[in-house]
């Protein structure tokens, strides 16, 4: 998305405008970035870009969990460990560690 520099306004400007022209401005496809100091600090966009940025955010994701499933499948060995072997490797007695006994 790219933002005209004539769309960013100062919150001054844009408590002097209103929400409702803010609003429109949005729907009408003019997305308004509001700045505090100099510096922008809240956008004024239709919900279209609003859920299209959240399904960016899921596909990100789903992209993340992916990488890190093929990470893990091309470093596999094959080789699997049994959890109490494990946890005898490092000096756990699996015996200590159940909560039943209440």
């Amino acid at each position: 998305m790219n933002v005209d520099t004539r769309d960013l306004i100062s919150v001054s400007e844009a408590n002097t405008r209103g929400v409702s022209k803010l609003i429109s401005d949005a729907e009408d496809g003019r997305p308004q970035v509001v700045l505090r100091n100099s510096k922008a600090v809240a956008a004024i966009v239709d919900i279209h870009c609003m859920e299209r940025l959240q399904r960016l955010e899921d596909l990100e994701d789903d992209l993340r969990l992916l990488s890190i499933a093929l990470v893990r499948s091309a470093a596999d060995s094959g080789r699997r460990y049994d959890l109490d072997d494990v946890l005898a490797e490092i000096g756990i007695n699996p015996a200590d560690l159940d909560d039943d006994e209440d």
